[in-house]
Order: structure tokens, then C-alpha cells, then sequence
């Protein structure tokens, strides 16, 4: 008869492992999450479709989508190139670099917000350079890109470095000595490998900057129909104690973010299916 060794954890527990974990998951997650909801029962479903559907709110949810989305391209692109590198190259200053990468971690959004207006406003060091084309940055959708892709840069390049740092340089090798050139090695060997991470980069960078407030909120101008975001609305409603229209239009945004992040896991899945 076969004798079985007992399966020995490092922390043994089960019960009370996952007690606390579920304790600690209601009262940051799943509690705050159930609040909106229960906020909005003040509306009617009539009203809460009014809230949602209004002009300036619609105008809103399109700022905030089309910036957000054009960000997290450009961090995605900018991403592999950061990450490539930090992996594949030595040079002075290394380190400096790579801690600089999560500085938005660490820097609080509103300072973030008053340097790059400073910086873009027509008579800033940047935004005079442009202007003289005829090209405004502060106060416009531009603005409120270059914003988002400050705080969503961290999220892809931290989702790649580990991927390209593992990945095995015979793959490279072996494509070079049968006559590949750089770029299709790129595309048909490197790529494929760093697909899943990249999209995933993508998607945590795109939900985040979805919501972000602190940053945005100074360089958009905050022109009604024009520059005003999502976040800005909630914040306007709650102002004013009007919970109930500012959770219905958190409502919206946290749908969003859970549709972006539940695509963006299918996708992922699926890529990792193909490069195995």
C-alpha cells in the first residue's frame, strides 16, 4: 500500500488563511463597491438613466475614454521600447532610469498636474515651442493625454521588464543563423512572447487612466462639452451632496473598468494559448 506524505505549508491554516483574506477583501473591496450601488437606490430607474445619459455626462464618458485609450497606445508602444532597454542594454545611469519609471507611483497626481501645466501652458518651456506652430497642449484633449500617459507609463513597462528578462536569447540566436533579419525576429519570436504581459500593461494602464482625477485636473481646463472628464463630474456632484447622481455616474465608470480588465484577461488568455 502506497504511503502518502502529508502536504506541509509554510503557513498552515486554511481556515484562518482564508478568513482573513476574506475579511480583508470585503471591507477594502467588496464593501466600498456595494456602497455605490446601495447610494443610488435614492434614484428611480428613470432618473438614474436621466443622470447617466445626460449630454455634459455623455460628453464626459467620451474625454475620458478617448484620452484614456490614446494614452495607453502610447504607452504601449513606448512601454516594449522602455523595457527593452532596461533588459537588453548597460549603460550609466541605469538604475537612476529604472527607478524613475515608477516615480508616478510614488509622486502624488496633483504635483504632477501643476509641473505639466506649468510646463505646456502657452508661455511654459514646452507649450511655447508648440504654440508658435499653433498647437495648444494645456487645456486641451492633448493635455489631458500627455497627463495619462505620465501615470499609465509604470503599469506596461513593469509588465513586460519581467518577461523579457526570463526570455531565453537561444530563441534570437537560433533565428539569426538561419538567415531572419532583426525585425522578423522581432515580430515572429520576441513578440509573441511579450503579448500577453503587453496587453495586460495595457489594460491596467487604460483602467487607470480612466478614473485619475489628481493629475488631469489642472492641465484639461475643464471646458463643459470639450475638456471635462468623468472624475469631474463625480467630484462636481458630490460637492454639491448629491450622492445619488455621483455614484450613478461611478456606476458607469466602474463597469467600464470591469469590462476593460475581463476583455483584456480573455485576450490574454487566448495569446497565451497561442504562443504555447
Amino acid at each position: 500500500m502506497k504511503k502518502y506524505q502529508k502536504e506541509t505549508r509554510v503557513i498552515p491554516g486554511f481556515g484562518l488563511s482564508m478568513g482573513v483574506t476574506m475579511t480583508m477583501l470585503c471591507l477594502i473591496v467588496i464593501i466600498p463597491l456595494t456602497s455605490i450601488f446601495w447610494n443610488t437606490m435614492d434614484l428611480s430607474f428613470g432618473e438614474f438613466i436621466e443622470t447617466i445619459t445626460s449630454k455634459r455626462v455623455l460628453s464626459g464618458y467620451k474625454v475620458s475614454l478617448i484620452c484614456a485609450f490614446s494614452a495607453s497606445l502610447i504607452n504601449a508602444v513606448m512601454g516594449v521600447i522602455l523595457a527593452w532597454v532596461l533588459v537588453r542594454y548597460s549603460f550609466p545611469g541605469k538604475r537612476i532610469l529604472d527607478g524613475l519609471i515608477e516615480l508616478p507611483f510614488a509622486l502624488p497626481t496633483a504635483i504632477a498636474g501643476i509641473a505639466l501645466t506649468s510646463l505646456t501652458v502657452d508661455g511654459g518651456w514646452i507649450g511655447q515651442i508648440f504654440a508658435k506652430a499653433g498647437i495648444h497642449i494645456a487645456y486641451t484633449k492633448i493635455g489631458i493625454t500627455l497627463a495619462l500617459v505620465f501615470v499609465g507609463e509604470p503599469f506596461v513597462v513593469r509588465s513586460i521588464q519581467p518577461v523579457l528578462e526570463s526570455l531565453d536569447t537561444q530563441y534570437e540566436e537560433a533565428a539569426e543563423i538561419m538567415g531572419a533579419g532583426k525585425i522578423y525576429t522581432f515580430f515572429r519570436v520576441i513578440f509573441p512572447e511579450i503579448l500577453p504581459a503587453l496587453l495586460t500593461g495595457f489594460g491596467l494602464a487604460f483602467a487607470r487612466c480612466l478614473g485619475e482625477y489628481g493629475s488631469v485636473i489642472f492641465i484639461a481646463g475643464n471646458k463643459p462639452y470639450s475638456t471635462e472628464i468623468a472624475p469631474l463630474l463625480i467630484m462636481a456632484q458630490l460637492q454639491e451632496y448629491d450622492y445619488a447622481q455621483a455614484t450613478a455616474i461611478a456606476i458607469v465608470m466602474l463597469v467600464i473598468s470591469f469590462f476593460i480588465l475581463f476583455l483584456m484577461n480573455m485576450i490574454q488568455i487566448r495569446a497565451g494559448k497561442r504562443t504555447r
